[in-house]
């Protein structure tokens, strides 16, 4: 059973976001099989690194876009982004500390983490039709702001054991 279901409201109208919005799902569901299959502490902690990056790249890209198009709730919604990033930091940082893992409270704060957001902010964005039609980012520059992000996180990781 996945920990979270794509919904249309989930949808904001945009396809680059909604595309992104359900790899995030995918990647989400995947570290949650892990810990409930037991897999590797690493391997979790290297997933939750590929959930950062992927994050990250796709935070900078939307804010990209709210700036071109003048988004009125920019500052807001670049914020949330910034409090997301340091919650999946920290629930990195709480699985690697952790021995045991409570996992129905690891299930609720991943899926807490990823719909909260999508509630409020991006909810709103599916009503700017200006933004629906935004150009595509190539993958190369998307594996690079992916992989550069997940390398701080993990770095970041390191230096603090």
């Amino acid at each position: 059973m996945a920990l979270i279901e794509w919904r249309k409201e989930y949808c904001t109208g945009i396809e680059g976001v909604d595309f992104e919005h359900e790899a995030l799902i995918r990647q989400i569901n995947d570290v949650y099989k892990m810990v409930e299959d037991r897999a590797d502490k690493a391997l979790v902690i290297d997933s939750l690194g590929e959930i950062y990056g992927s994050i990250s790249a796709h935070f900078a890209l939307e804010e990209q876009m709210m700036l071109r198009h003048q988004y009125d709730h920019y500052q807001q919604h670049q914020a949330d982004h910034e409090r997301l990033l340091d919650d999946i930091r920290d629930i990195t940082d709480e699985f690697e500390a952790s021995i045991d893992t409570d996992d129905t409270a690891f299930k609720q704060r991943l899926a807490n983490w990823f719909q909260l957001h999508f509630k409020t902010h991006d909810s709103r964005l599916h009503n700017l039709a200006g933004m629906q039609s935004h150009e595509a980012v190539s993958q190369s520059t998307l594996k690079t702001l992916i992989q550069n992000a997940k390398n701080k996180l993990l770095q970041r990781q390191d230096r603090a054991r």
